[in-house]
C-alpha cells in the first residue's frame, strides 16, 4: 500500500523528516518497505525558465528549422535553434538552459548541452509540453501567459509538488489503516506517545446541502445480508473534463493514472478514508430503479475491462430495473460508468459482506482496489460521510447540482465490540507493567472509548472498524504496539523448564524415520493441505462429497483439503520431471482430511514417492530403473527400523494402484505401497512409471509402543546355508514357502530368502523356478551334518507335500 506523506499531513500538522516518521510508522506495526521521492513533474522543472521570443528567421541550412534569439531574464539573449511550427517573434515560451536534465518518454534522463544544429550556435532549448512532463501534446513548443517575466522559473509559475510515498507492507488484519485518513490515525497515537500532541483534522462536510429533488432515483436492496448498508444520491449538471492538478498529483503519487474528474474524486475518497465509491450515469439507469440483489446462475455480464463473465447465483449485484449494471463492491459494468457525454450521476457508498465479496472476487480472478478493502472490512459508520464528502468534490470540481436525497438503507446497525481488559493479564502476556494512565492514553488515541475503571481492568467499547479488535488480547496488542515494543526490557535472568516427553513422542518417531530416508537417498517435500476438488474423481476410494472444503477459497485449485497425499507429490514428480530432474526419491509426513456422513475426521501419513533411475548415469555401471522391489526394500527398512515385524502381505484392492501390496500387523493396515496407476499418472502429464507407498501413520505409533526392546548375545558358533532350486506352480508365492518353512524348523532356523527367480525354457507350462537360501544356527553349539541333512529333508517333503514342489 503507497501512502503519500504531504496526504497524510491534511490529517496530521507534523513537520517530522520523512525518514523518522516512516520509522514510527514501522514501529506501529505499519512496516514501511521503502520511501521513494515523488515530484509531480520528474527533475521539478529545474533549469526551466520563461523566455521571451524576440526574434525568429528560417535557419540558413535546414527548411525545416528556425533560428530565434531569446531573452532569458539576465540582460544577453541567446541564440537557441528550434524545430517547433508554431514558434514566433513575441511570444513567451518555456526555455530548458544548458546544464538542465529533462526526461524521454521512458524516464531516461538526458542533459541539455551547447552546440551547433546545421552550422549554427544553439545555447538551449524551447519545449513542448511533453518534454517538460506537463502534458501529452508534441505537436509544437508551449506557449505561456505573456505578462509573465523572463527568467522565471517554471516551477513556481506550475507549483511543482514534492512529496515522499511510503511503501507498507499491511497485513490483512489492518483493514483500518488501508487509507490515509486510517494511517494518519495510527500516527497520531505513536505521535501523543512520543510527546507530541498533534490536532486529527477530517474533512469538512458542513457545506453540502440538497439544491433540488428533481432526480429521485428508486433504490430497493433486496438482500441486506450481503449488503447491511447502501448510501446513494443524485448529481446533475456535471462537466466531465480533467481534475484538478492537486488531485491528479495526489493520484500519481500513490501510483493511479487520472481519468477524469469524476472517476478520479471516487478513487480519491477510496485512498483518502477507505471508503469505496460507484459512480453511475443516470442516463443508462433503465426506469431510474437500483436494485441490489442477486441474479440468476449463468447470467452473462460484460465488466469494464471488456470481459463478459458468467455470473454465480451468489454474486451480489448493483441491478436496474432491467439489466444487471456492476458487481457489487468489485467491478463496474461496461456499459454504466461515466464518460466525456455524462452529464447527471447516481453516487454509490456502501458496506457489503466481506465474505460475500471475497467469494465473488476469487470466483471471477477480480482483485481491484473497492474489492481489496471490502473484503476485509471497512468502516460500516463512514458510510454516509464518505458520500457527501464525494459529492462536495465533485461540485468543486465538476459543478453541478445535488437532485435528490440521500438514500441511507441501513436497517441493523452494526454495533461496537465491547471488550474487557485485565491488567495482570496484559502484564503477564506483555512481560512488563505499563503504567494505568499510559494504557488509558493509548485507548483513547486509538479512539477506543472507555466506559469503566476499576483496579483490576477496564471496560471499552471498540469502534465497529477495527473488526479485528474483538478479544481482550488484541485490545493488549494494540496496547503493545502503540507504546513501542523496543521499549519492553529484556530480563536478565531467564527461567525455562525441561519439558519431559516420551521416547515414543510423534516429532521423535518422525525424527528417527526422517534420518533412515535421508541415509538411503530421500529427500523430504513438504506439500499445501489445501488441493484441487477435481483430484476426488481420480480414484472410486474418494468422493467429492468427502472433500472437506474451504468456506473462502485462495482459488478453484485451492478450495478442497486433500484426501490423499499422493496427488500434491505427483504435483512434485510432475514439476521436477519437467525441469530435467526425473530421477526422485521423496518423502512426505501430511495429514489427509475427510468430511465423512459420521463426521470429519483427519489422517496422519507418512508416504513415500520413487521414480526414475536407481542411481546418476556414469561409466561403469549401467542404469537401471527403480523398480517395486526398490520401493518393497525401503518399506520394510523403515518398519525393521521401527521394530515393527511379523507383518502379513495380501494384494493391495486400491484403484491408484496398478499392482502392489499391503501389509498389515495385528489385523490393522501399516502400509499399502505399489505402482500408481497409468490413469493418475496420465492425469498429471507423468510419463515415467511412478511407485508409492502411503505409511498409516497413526497406527505405526501404536504400533511403536508396543515394542520391548530385548538384548541377546551374538552367537558363537557358526551359521549354515543351504539352498534348495524349487519347480513350483505359477500361483505359489515366495510367502508360503516362508511360511511353510519356520512350521518345519522354528529353533534352528534363522533366514529365509529368495535369491533367484527364473520363468522361460526348459520349463513346464504353469511352472517357475525359485532359487531359496536357508541359514540354520544353533546358539549352542556347532551343527553336524547329519543335523543340517535331517532339516534340508523335513523341508522338502513338506514344500513337496504343501506346495507340490520339486527340487531341480
Amino acid at each position: 500500500m503507497q501512502i503519500s506523506y504531504n496526504w497524510l499531513k491534511q490529517f496530521i500538522n507534523i513537520d517530522w523528516e520523512a525518514e523518522k516518521t516512516g520509522n514510527l510508522l514501522t514501529d506501529l506495526g505499519l512496516e514501511v518497505e521503502g520511501i521513494e521521492a515523488f515530484q509531480s513533474v520528474k527533475g521539478g522543472l529545474k533549469g526551466i525558465v520563461v523566455g521571451h521570443v524576440l526574434t525568429c528567421v528560417k535557419h540558413p541550412n535546414a527548411d525545416r528549422l528556425k533560428l530565434t534569439t531569446v531573452d532569458l531574464g539576465d540582460g544577453e539573449p541567446v541564440q537557441i535553434v528550434c524545430g517547433a511550427p508554431n514558434v514566433d517573434a513575441g511570444q513567451k515560451v518555456p526555455v530548458a538552459t544548458v546544464g538542465t536534465t529533462l526526461y524521454d518518454d521512458k524516464g531516461e534522463p538526458w542533459k541539455i548541452k551547447k552546440g551547433k544544429i546545421r552550422g549554427e550556435v544553439s545555447n538551449g532549448m524551447i519545449c513542448a509540453e511533453d518534454e517538460l512532463g506537463l502534458g501529452e501534446s508534441h505537436d509544437g513548443i508551449m506557449i505561456l501567459e505573456e505578462d509573465l517575466k523572463p527568467g522565471t522559473p517554471l516551477a513556481k509559475i506550475f507549483e511543482v509538488e514534492d512529496d515522499y510515498v511510503f511503501e507498507i507492507g499491511l497485513t490483512p488484519n489492518r483493514a483500518d489503516a488501508m487509507s490515509h485518513m486510517g494511517t494518519a490515525r495510527d500516527l497520531r497515537a505513536g505521535l501523543i506517545q512520543s510527546g507530541v500532541h498533534p490536532e486529527f483534522i477530517t474533512p469538512s462536510t458542513s457545506s453540502f446541502r440538497i439544491d433540488n429533488r428533481t432526480q429521485k432515483i428508486s433504490v430497493q436492496v433486496l438482500n441486506n445480508e450481503k449488503a447491511p448498508r447502501y448510501c446513494g444520491i443524485t448529481l446533475s449538471g456535471l462537466t466531465v473534463k480533467e481534475s484538478p492538478a492537486w488531485i491528479q498529483n495526489r493520484l500519481k503519487a500513490i501510483g493511479l493514472t487520472p481519468k477524469n474528474n469524476i472517476v478520479d474524486i471516487t478513487n480519491y475518497v477510496l485512498h483518502e478514508l477507505g471508503q469505496p465509491l460507484h459512480a453511475f450515469d443516470l442516463a443508462k439507469i433503465a426506469g431510474k430503479q437500483i436494485n441490489v440483489k442477486t441474479v440468476a446462475a449463468g447470467t452473462k455480464f460484460t465488466t469494464l475491462d471488456g470481459i463478459e463473465r458468467e455470473l454465480h447465483e451468489e454474486d451480489l449485484m448493483i441491478c436496474d430495473a432491467e439489466k444487471p449494471m456492476c458487481i457489487a463492491g468489485v467491478f463496474g459494468g461496461e456499459h454504466s460508468g461515466v464518460t466525456e457525454e455524462t452529464t447527471s450521476i447516481f453516487l454509490e457508498s456502501a458496506y457489503f459482506d466481506p465474505v460475500s465479496i471475497r467469494k465473488t472476487a476469487k470466483r471471477h480472478a477480480l482483485n481491484t482496489d473497492a474489492s481489496f478493502r471490502f473484503e476485509r472490512g471497512i468502516d460500516p459508520n463512514i458510510t454516509e460521510y464518505a458520500l457527501i464528502r464525494a459529492v462536495l468534490l465533485i461540485q468543486e470540481c465538476a459543478g453541478g447540482e445535488v437532485t435528490s436525497d440521500v438514500v441511507d438503507f441501513y436497517p441493523k446497525k452494526i454495533e461496537d465490540h465491547q471488550v474487557v481488559l485485565n491488567f495482570d493479564r496484559a502484564e503477564k502476556l506483555i512481560g512488563e507493567a505499563i503504567p494505568k494512565e499510559t494504557i488509558k492514553s493509548i485507548l483513547s488515541s486509538l479512539d477506543i472509548k472507555i466506559n469503566n475503571i476499576t483496579e483490576s481492568g477496564i471496560g471499552m467499547t471498540i469502534p465497529a472498524y477495527r473488526n479485528d479488535v474483538t478479544r481482550e488480547v488484541d485490545v493488549i496488542e494494540e496496547i503493545l504496539r502503540v507504546y513501542g515494543y523496543n521499549k519492553i526490557q529484556f530480563k536478565s535472568k531467564l527461567n525455562a523448564s525441561v519439558s519431559k516427553s516420551s521416547r515414543f513422542a510423534d516429532h521423535k518417531i518422525q525424527q528417527v524415520t526422517g534420518t533412515l530416508l535421508a541415509s538411503l537417498g530421500f529427500n523430504e517435500i513438504l506439500n499445501n493441505s489445501l488441493t484441487s476438488p477435481v483430484y476426488a474423481s481420480l480414484n472410486d476410494a474418494f468422493k467429492e462429497d468427502y472433500n472437506v472444503t474451504m468456506l473462502n477459497p485462495l482459488s478453484t485449485d485451492l478450495s478442497v483439503m486433500r484426501q490423499s497425499l499422493l496427488f500434491s507429490g505427483l504435483e512434485v514428480v510432475a514439476f521436477n520431471s519437467n525441469r530435467r530432474q526425473p530421477d526422485l526419491k521423496l518423502f512426505e509426513f501430511g495429514k489427509s482430511y475427510h468430511n465423512f456422513p459420521g463426521g470429519r475426521e483427519e489422517y496422519k501419513h507418512l508416504t513415500l514417492l520413487l521414480s526414475g533411475k536407481q542411481n546418476a548415469e556414469n561409466w561403469f555401471q549401467q542404469q537401471q530403473n527403480t523398480t517395486f522391489f526398490d520401493l518393497k526394500g525401503s518399506v520394510e527398512a523403515v518398519l525393521s527400523r521401527l521394530g515393527i515385524a511379523q507383518w502379513k502381505v495380501k494384494p493391495v484392492k486400491d484403484a491408484q494402484f496398478s499392482e502392489g501390496l499391503e501389509y498389515t500387523v495385528q489385523k490393522k493396515q501399516v502400509v499399502s505401497f505399489g505402482l500408481v496407476s497409468k490413469a493418475i499418472r496420465k492425469h498429471f502429464d507423468i510419463e515415467q512409471e511412478v511407485l508409492f507407498a502411503d505409511f498409516n501413520w497413526d497406527t505405526i505409533l501404536d504400533l511403536v509402543q508396543q515394542n520391548s526392546i530385548k538384548f541377546v548375545p551374538i552367537p558363537k558358533n557358526p551359521a549354515v546355508r543351504r539352498d534348495f532350486a524349487l519347480l513350483l506352480d505359477q500361483e505359489v508365492t515366495f510367502d508360503q514357502i516362508y511360511q511353510e518353512a519356520f512350521m518345519v524348523e522354528k529353533k534352528l532356523l534363522q533366514n529365509v530368502a529368495l535369491f533367484d527367480v527364473y520363468e522361460g525354457e526348459n520349463l513346464p507350462e504353469g511352472k517357475k523356478s525359485y532359487a531359496v537360501s536357508f541359514t540354520l544356527q544353533d546358539e549352542h553349539k556347532t551343527l553336524t551334518d547329519k543335523e543340517i541333512d535331517k532339516i534340508m529333508n523335513k523341508l522338502q517333503q513338506r514344500f513337496e507335500k504343501s506346495l507340490n514342489a520339486e527340487l531341480r
